[in-house]
Order: C-alpha cells, then structure tokens, then sequence
C-alpha cells in the first residue's frame, strides 16, 4: 500500500466526514471474517459422568463455516484494506457529529473570551503589547513536514492501515489455514493397497500365483469423531483472529490519542510562547517608561523560558507517540503528518456491572475459549471409542498350477484390545476438558479485573473532564480577567497578571490530559479490554496426530 493512498483530506464540513466513515465503515465491514452462530454436539452421553464440574457450553460462539476458511482466509490476507465492525451500543462517537459542533463552539467562545482578556495594556501608557490569545486548535504542522501537504490523518485511516499491515493478522491468517488443513487431513479415510503374492514356489506345479488388494475399515465413526475435534480448533482459531483485530484496534486508538494529547499540547504551548514573548517585550517597556522592575522582567523570562521548555518536551513526546503508533499500524517509515481528530468533552456514566456481562458474553476471548471446551469435549469421545478394533480386510484372486484353476481367497482380521484400551489418552482428555473449563473461568475473571482498572481511569477521567468544563476552566478564565483589570486599574503587578496566565495555561494543559484519558478509556472498553496488538502470537491450530491414532489401533 502507498502512503499516499492512505492519507484522507481535510473535510469541509462535519456532515461530509460522517457520510464518508459510514460509507468506508460499511465497505471494509464486509471484508470481515464474521459467521453465524453454531453450537457443537457429538452425540457422548458420558462426558457429564466424567467431569462433573465442567457444564459450559459453546452456543455463543460464532464463527465461519469450517469449509469457507481457506477462502475467506485468503480474502483476508488480499484484502487492501480491513476493519473491525464494533458493537453500535459501544462505539465511541455515536453522536460524533453533535459533539463536534459542541466542542467547535467551545472553542470559539474560548477563542473569542480570551480576546478580550489577553490585551494588555498598561495604565496610562500606549507601550502595551497588543498580546494575542492562545488556542487549543488541532492543526499541527511539523517544521520537517513537505511543502504543500494539508492533508490529516483520522483514526479511521490509521486503524484501516494497521489491519492491513499489521504481522500478526497474517499469522493467525496463516494459523486458521493450518487449523482448516488439519481438519481435512484426520478425516480422510485410508488408502488401500495392491500386491502380488506367490506360494509354493519351490514346488514345481503346486506354486499358487494371486493377485490382492487389501483395505483397511475404520470403524465407530472414528473419522467424523476426527473432523469434530479438528473443527472445534478451527473455530478457535477464527475467534482468536477476531481478537486479535480488536486489540489491534485498541492499541491503535489509546495510541493515537496519545499523539492527538501530545499534538493539542504542541499548539497550545506554541499559542502561549507568543503570548510569554510579548510579555517579555511588554515588561522591558513598562521598565523604560519607569513603570516596571527589574523583577517583572526576571519573573517575565522565567515564564519564557519555562515555555519553551515545555515545547521542546512536548514535541518530543509527539514524535515518540507517531513513531508508536506507526510501528503498531506496520507502516514504521511513512512520513509524519497532522492528526485529525477530537477528544470527548462528556461521556455517559457506565453501569459497570452490565459492561462486564455484556463483554463477558459477546468477547472474542471467551468464545475462543468456550470453542476449546468443545474441542476438549469431542476429543474426549473421540478418544473413548478408540478401543474398538478396525477391521483389515484382504481379498486376493489367482491361480493355483496344481489343479489348474482359478483361487478366490478373503482375509479378515482385527487387533484385540487386551492390553492397550486407550486408557491413558481418554484420562488425558478428561484432564483438559476440566483444564479447558477452568481457563475459560480465568479469562471471564480476567475481563473482569481489567475492566474494574478501566473503569477506575474512565470514572476519573471523566470527573475531572465534567469539573474542567464546568467549573476549574471558567474559575480560571475569570481570575485572568480579574488579574489583567485589576493591573489596568493599579492595583496589582504585572508578577500577579503572569500567574494569572500560567495558571489558566496549566488547566487548559490538564484539560487535555484528562481528555485523552477518557479517551482512551472509553476505547478500552469499545474493545473488549482487549491489548498486545504485537503480542507474539500463540499458534494452537492442532495437529494430524487423531489420523496416526485412528489407522494404528495401538
């Protein structure tokens, strides 16, 4: 893929960009391996005697037809472009549009408010600098940046970029096509064989001359039994794939908010810079007119110098969250450009409880393991009917030279399951059956304690979202008004009005943070609390070890 294919415009309107993430959501939804729900039976009556503890079942597992998935695979790996189509009760931005234009005329009213205050003029002088406000504008153009792009890079785009670039989708791609071949594999049935067989020979004219073939008789349904166990993997493996694209989305969007903050952050202090500039230059004439100390212009610098510091380091953590977030998205070298994107100004309260439950019963995760409970549960009928003997079967036609006529000879035979009845391969199959319970059990936990530490950043961060909003914001807006008058009236110092100005700096820097926390929070949950979008991948696409098991019958 092109970097340039990948970079979307600017959009001119809100309208626009939401008429084209539904058009784009809706194409790349249908690249996505989905499937409808399938539940798996086998027909063993003895598995709830065997483990009595383990009673999950696997009807909220949903996946692709076994024999669409070297097909779909593949459509997969070809795919330029893929998504992950998330739950509409739980995707961030449902009302995208409607916050926008609330956070776009915050801005303005902020913009517009700070007009007004950061003119400051001196009393009785016409040596005040006409000071311009700072904004939290998004459009941040990097000095290394080409001449003439405008483009902007949207989480819509980088998400895309990532699913199709990142390893790891290949390699569970390459994992269910393993899986899909094992399956075929163990349910063949075996291949016959043709020999010729001389008797007597030393017996001039009694020697017998036949021609056979032979055949072996897999009995007990021993190879659908196969199939079964093999197609439980399968669908393992698909649930793991639809996994994996949910972390990676994840990382991709906690990732992206990060460089968002970082990019917020750069103007915001770019914004300020000019305004500790002038201040500079404000102090040095209130001096020359006799108005000022020496101390205005000291406390001046100080604050001067405290900004571009914290540019430098803002800048920095830009280039370190665009370099993450590249390197998550598989596109490690692709040339840095502005991000376009806004953060959350309110959320809903979320009922905890019911967010586990809901993600407890629709996440990837679990269903992976509920779909190695029924592979443990197969294998175990599988490996309970092993004991009964194939048959070999041989028929054999020639000659007999002694007599001179033909001979028809049929040879059944069958192993006799004496010493070797399966006993310790069936113990083994109850031991991951109950294994295979109890991690499904660890994993429901797991969701469980990940969401609890989500939930404690969500709540948090939106608290001190709804308290910037409503009351830290305006309270410090007001204090640089009443700051900037009262030195216009002589009633206090230009050191108070400098104070004034880096506290409601400071906030608005909090704000930030607070936004990008919720941010990333609510992205966590849109994803399952799913995370390791380059975690090493765990192949258990099985093996064809039930096919030697099956034709040895030892």
């Amino acid at each position: 893929m092109e970097e340039n294919t990948v970079i979307t415009s600017q959009p001119t309107s809100n309208r626009s960009r939401q008429s084209r993430r539904r058009r784009l959501r809706a194409v790349l939804n249908m690249i996505l391996i989905t499937g409808s729900a399938a539940s798996f039976t086998t027909g063993c009556q003895s598995v709830g005697s065997h483990v009595a503890t383990a009673t999950r079942t696997s009807e909220s597992v949903h996946s692709t037809p076994a024999d669409e998935i070297p097909r779909l695979s593949q459509a997969v790996v070809d795919a330029p472009v893929v998504t992950v189509a998330f739950d509409d009760q739980w995707d961030f931005g449902a009302n995208a549009k409607r916050e926008h234009e609330s956070d776009e005329k915050a801005e303005d009213d902020d913009a517009g408010s700070l007009a007004d205050f950061m003119a400051l003029d001196s009393p009785g002088q016409a040596v005040a600098a006409d000071l311009q406000p700072f904004s939290t504008s998004n459009d941040y153009y990097l000095s290394e940046q080409p001449a003439g792009l405008t483009a902007a890079l949207t989480l819509e785009a980088i998400e895309s970029i990532a699913l199709a670039n990142n390893p790891t989708i290949a390699e569970l791609v390459a994992t269910t096509q393993k899986a899909a071949g094992f399956k075929t594999q163990v349910g063949l049935r075996a291949n016959p064989s043709i020999g010729y067989q001389a008797t007597q020979l030393a017996d001039r004219g009694t020697d017998q001359h036949t021609v056979f073939i032979s055949q072996t008789i897999v009995t007990a349904d021993k190879l659908a039994l196969n199939r079964n166990v093999l197609n439980e993997a399968l669908r393992a493996q698909l649930m793991q794939l639809e996994a994996q694209k949910y972390r990676i989305a994840t990382d991709i969007r906690v990732a992206f908010y990060d460089a968002l903050a970082a990019q917020q952050r750069v103007n915001l202090i770019q914004d300020f810079q000019s305004v500790a500039d002038k201040g500079v230059d404000l102090a040095e004439q209130l001096k020359e007119a006799q108005e000022g100390s020496q101390l205005d212009i000291v406390q001046a610098k100080v604050q001067q110098n405290e900004i571009g510091l914290a540019l430098r380091q803002a800048q920095v953590q830009f280039d370190a969250a665009w370099r993450e977030l590249l390197a998550l998205a598989g596109k490690p070298n692709m040339t840095p450009v502005p991000l376009d994107g806004t953060f959350p100004s309110a959320e809903a309260n979320l009922d905890w409880p019911s967010v586990a439950s809901t993600v407890i019963a629709s996440s990837p995760e679990v269903q992976a393991a509920q779909a190695r409970i029924n592979q443990a549960r197969a294998n175990i009928c599988r490996q309970e009917v092993q004991p009964i003997p194939n048959l070999d079967v041989q028929f054999a036609a020639g000659v007999d030279n002694a007599t001179d006529n033909g001979l028809i000879n049929l040879q059944i035979g069958a192993p006799i399951p004496v010493f070797n009845k399966n006993q310790g391969n069936i113990c083994a199959a109850r031991a991951e059956y109950a294994r295979a319970s109890r991690e499904l059990d660890r994993i429901e936990n797991s969701i469980k304690a990940r969401l609890a530490a989500v939930s404690r950043d969500y709540d948090s961060a939106l608290v001190a979202v709804e308290q910037y909003t409503s009351g830290i914001l305006p309270n410090t807006k007001e204090g640089l008004k009443l700051a900037e008058l009262a030195y216009k009236a002589g009633e206090t110092s230009f050191v108070q009005v400098l104070i004034a100005r880096r506290t409601y700096f400071d906030t608005n820097l909090q704000y930030i943070v607070s936004q990008q926390q919720l941010a990333q929070a609510r992205a966590r949950v849109d994803g399952f609390v799913l995370t390791g979008a380059l975690d090493a991948v765990v192949d258990n696409s099985g093996d064809d070890s039930l096919r030697g098991l099956t034709l040895s019958q030892q």
